[in-house]
């Protein structure tokens, strides 16, 4: 069985949401983001993301979408009431 290929680009800016503020290309870890036109964010380095989503996560507007990302999942908070099937 073959394995996904993953996508050339695993970080998405939605450049009429980005009104650059530059939160994620400071918080980018492996600097894949950078100011593009308009100081707005642009990939620069896709090969060095490795899908943390910070950028995803610390964006106000959400402009940006890590791809191939792994699913969170929210972890219980003691005291909360859980359906059980």
């Amino acid at each position: 069985m073959d394995s996904p290929q993953e996508p050339e680009n695993p970080v998405v800016v939605k450049l009429e949401w980005c009104k650059a503020c530059g939160i994620c290309i400071a918080v980018c870890p492996t600097k894949v983001l950078e100011a593009g036109a308009g100081g707005k964010a642009a990939v620069a380095r896709p090969d060095e993301c490795i899908r943390c989503e910070t950028c995803e996560i610390m964006c106000p507007d959400f402009a940006i979408r890590v791809v191939g990302a792994k699913q969170r999942k929210a972890k219980p908070v003691k005291g909360d009431v859980q359906n059980v099937e």
